[in-house]
């Protein structure tokens, strides 16, 4: 089975819309280079699936609600579903990933492995995500190489091995949370579900004029909840969250519509002059929106990854 290529695909709740794998098989392989240049981020963003990382080399800091990680050469994480999280090399990093279905280990629902195993674990507070360190538990390494090396090679039986080695990590991950002892388990945390109510609402009204208020009210929670939701989730305010969103939908909208003009391209992207526009751009990419245009003329109209990074 091939290696995917690596792309992200959002709706308006920053939930992840490609497929990973198929039905008969449901995880996905990338082995992707990344490096700290804006463009290059991965953005908040979640899935339904289970996602371990493994860094090749390089460093990546790697952010999911209140808190954040540093992974080094050998270092391995792995994501709880429908968690979300965001990434940035620190400052080139290549990676190894598999984003896999729980149902590729429980097999139907009322397996044992389900109920016993995998659901307590999905919905364990406690797990959002967890760090295996180079030279700590090096069998998780182990487990995740061998599978990825199974995927990535297409070896006879490949599927087999790589079910085995992440039922191994489940395992593990299990064991280290041991979930059924969680008196506060739930399926999602209330500050994730509101976040992605606030996340879809800056989405559809980013071109707007809105307010702290507008955002708290999207959630149906104070404006101090709004911000304490916030820095606790994802670290920005919301207002500084939504000018980095309408940067980048502007650096966006630059390279979709070349002909349009700079005053027109701000205006869409909801800022009040073409000057505001320009400075807050020149912060995040370092140079002015005209230069960035010329800089990737040659780009694909959507960017490198299939949607703007926050």
């Amino acid at each position: 089975m091939a290696l995917q290529h690596c792309s992200l695909n959002l709706d308006k709740t920053a939930k992840e819309l490609r497929p990973h794998g198929d039905l008969g098989f449901p995880c996905a392989g990338y082995s992707s280079y990344y490096t700290d240049k804006p463009e290059d981020t991965i953005p908040w963003h979640w899935h339904e699936e289970i996602e371990i990382i493994y860094m090749e080399s390089g460093q990546m800091k790697v952010r999911i609600p209140s808190k954040s990680f540093l992974l080094k050469p050998g270092d391995c994480i792995a994501i709880n579903a429908n968690m979300l999280h965001s990434c940035t090399a620190a400052p080139e990093c290549h990676l190894l990933s598999l984003v896999f279905s729980p149902a590729l280990v429980t097999g139907n629902a009322d397996s044992v492995f389900a109920r016993k195993y995998m659901l307590p674990l999905l919905s364990c507070c406690s797990f959002s995500g967890h760090l295996t360190k180079a030279g700590s538990n090096e069998q998780v390494a182990q487990w995740f190489c061998s599978a990825f090396d199974a995927l990535a090679r297409d070896s006879y039986g490949f599927e087999f091995t790589v079910r085995d080695m992440l039922s191994h990590i489940c395992l593990f991950l299990y064991g280290e949370f041991k979930p059924q002892a969680d008196p506060e388990n739930t399926p999602l945390n209330q500050d994730n579900l509101r976040i992605r109510k606030m996340l879809e609402y800056i989405d559809n009204h980013f071109s707007e004029d809105i307010s702290l208020a507008d955002i708290a009210k999207a959630a149906d929670i104070s404006e101090r909840e709004c911000l304490r939701c916030f820095r606790k989730t994802i670290q920005l305010s919301p207002i500084q969250y939504l000018l980095k969103y309408r940067v980048m939908q502007g650096a966006k909208l630059l390279l979709q519509n070349p002909a349009a003009s700079i005053s027109d391209t701000a205006t869409l992207c909801g800022f009040d002059s073409p000057s505001n526009f320009a400075r807050l751009f020149k912060r995040f990419y370092n140079c002015t929106p005209r230069e960035y245009r010329n800089l990737n003329k040659t780009n694909i109209p959507n960017g490198k990854r299939g949607h703007s990074p926050i």
